[in-house]
């Protein structure tokens, strides 16, 4: 797909595309903007028209059209290749070896799925007891029907089926979709619609609620999965939230779908679900694009423990700060907070707490700390959530507050072994040269050495950092200054990547001594400490 990034860049100019979200303004032979990430007091955020390129000083992001649109979409690359191809008049098709009948089969379902959003939408204004249902019985104003573009699907066994069939669409097609049940009538009746939609927008599948109750069928009923629609990576409501969650750097994660629709409603705009409460690693890829401040509305139940404990052992390998929203005033979750007091929810946002704290709470009242069963129990539960934080720091402080709890020491509460089971999940340990990891400092240094004229001296900058970018920093930060100030500054810098890189490879050593201390390896682990001690005295 080379070729067509290469042919979208050509037909798209950085400042245009950047432009379309973020005020520029011309400052010589570049643009200068806000940063849509930071707080920036003075425009700290850079855009080079000549190579194609941008850098944001604030929060030491940088890249082309692309990788810019990934970050303020929280999309992937194929999402960010498809959003630009579609503006650069680029058909992707022609560049890949995808087939051709697969692209244009999937156009048809996305078309599907729109008429039966715009159907569903117009059988809600027809039916009186429904609009009744939705306006009053679930408290929803006409812009939040709107906004989420909720509808009703008729009591008829084949109204949706006979609709689309007029209009062209293959019994195979409406099946694909995800519409039909395995008798090949509608899959959703006498039940309200909310669209499912990608981050884009776009409709892929549908969740239905039923209004009448019935003791045989399921309050709600989701679409199968299909190739549009995947369980384990779709979020309900962020293509209506995205926005708010980059102004306001934290996302909200609610247990229902409703409970995502009450709290926009009341103002919370940062809400999303994910199905099932089940947190994947695709979701949270998803939320780590845009903030790396989660904040989970799980119910205090065993459903919602079990939640947090999976969430929290993968959110630390992504450097995610997961905390839980739980000041419910009574009442079990967000949409009946909201019913009874739309200011309740919003103060609840605010009052968050971190997840583990949560945890070790919950576990308190689940074991019986006074019996020898409940007290090994209760440090089992609780070593194996400390173990997966990767902060150090943060591990000691909760450590030690469980070692208190129980009355014993810190080295009792560390030596303390636990059975934990094979995780699937790789650790997110950055690569060498990963962008994403790749501090302020090291840019700096690797762009005041190569363009600025000044010998590295004892530590060799980083290699196969983006040249245009690296000048792209030179020129804003360190081309006015005459050679002493950028000695003197690259010494600076200098220094401070030296102690980045020694505490990196403390933080690697660490782990790699446990995980030989783990697999009994005695004498991998003296080999470890003493490359660690050498590295502390300094002769490494």
């Amino acid at each position: 797909m080379e070729n067509a990034k290469e042919e979208i860049r050509a037909r798209l100019a950085v400042e245009d595309v950047i432009g379309q979200y973020i005020e520029l303004k011309r400052a010589g032979r570049n643009f200068k903007g806000h940063s849509p990430w930071g707080t920036d007091k003075t425009p700290s955020f850079m855009v080079s028209p000549e190579k194609g390129i941008w850098h944001d000083f604030s929060s030491n992001k940088g890249g082309d059209i692309f990788t810019f649109v990934m970050e303020m979409e929280g999309i992937t690359f194929r999402e960010a290749m498809e959003k630009l191809a579609q503006q650069a008049g680029v058909e992707l098709k022609r560049y890949s070896g995808d087939d051709k009948k697969q692209a244009q089969h999937k156009a048809r379902l996305y078309e599907a799925l729109e008429l039966a959003t715009k159907y569903f939408q117009y059988c809600l204004t027809k039916n009186k007891a429904v609009m009744n249902y939705v306006f009053y019985k679930r408290n929803l104003n006409k812009q939040t029907v709107e906004k989420f573009r909720i509808g009703y699907a008729p009591k008829s066994g084949r109204a949706l089926v006979d609709f689309l069939t007029k209009r062209g669409f293959t019994k195979q097609e409406i099946e694909d979709a995800g519409l039909t049940n395995r008798f090949g009538g509608d899959l959703f009746k006498g039940r309200m619609t909310v669209p499912l939609m990608d981050v884009g927008g776009r409709v892929i599948g549908f969740t239905a609620r039923i209004i009448e109750k019935d003791d045989n069928s399921p309050k709600y009923l989701n679409t199968p999965e299909t190739i549009l629609y995947n369980k384990g990576r779709h979020i309900f409501g962020l293509s209506q939230a995205k926005d708010a969650i980059r102004r306001s750097e934290f996302v909200v994660v609610v247990e229902g779908n409703m409970d995502v629709i009450s709290s926009h409603q009341a103002g919370v705009l940062e809400a999303v679900a994910t199905a099932g409460t089940a947190m994947t690693e695709m979701h949270l890829k998803s939320f780590s694009r845009m903030t790396n401040d989660i904040r989970l509305a799980y119910d205090g139940d065993e459903a919602g423990v079990r939640a947090a404990e999976r969430a929290i052992s993968m959110a630390s390998k992504f450097g995610i700060y997961l905390s839980v929203i739980d000041d419910y005033h009574g009442c079990k979750d967000a949409d009946e907070l909201i019913q009874k007091d739309p200011k309740l929810w919003q103060q609840a946002v605010q009052s968050y707490r971190p997840a583990i704290e949560w945890l070790f709470e919950k576990y308190e009242g689940q074991f019986n700390l006074k019996t020898e069963k409940g007290f090994s129990e209760y440090a089992t539960a609780a070593k194996t959530i400390i173990d997966d934080v990767e902060d150090a720091v943060l591990r000691e402080k909760y450590e030690r507050k469980v070692a208190e709890r129980l009355g014993i020491s810190l080295e009792a509460f560390r030596a303390k072994k636990v059975k934990r089971e094979e995780k699937k999940l790789k650790k997110n340990v950055a690569k060498k040269g990963d962008v994403a990891e790749i501090s302020r400092a090291e840019k700096s240094l690797a762009a005041i050495v190569k363009f600025g004229g000044i010998e590295p001296g004892d530590i060799e900058p980083m290699s196969g950092l983006n040249e245009d970018e690296l000048s792209l920093i030179y020129d804003e930060a360190y081309a006015k200054m005459d050679k002493a100030q950028r000695e003197k500054e690259a010494g600076n810098l200098a220094g401070i990547v030296m102690r980045e890189r020694a505490k990196k490879e403390r933080e690697e050593l660490s782990e790699a001594i446990r995980a030989a201390e783990e697999a009994g390896d005695d004498a991998k682990v003296d080999e470890l400490l003493r490359q660690m001690q050498a590295l502390n005295l300094g002769k490494k």
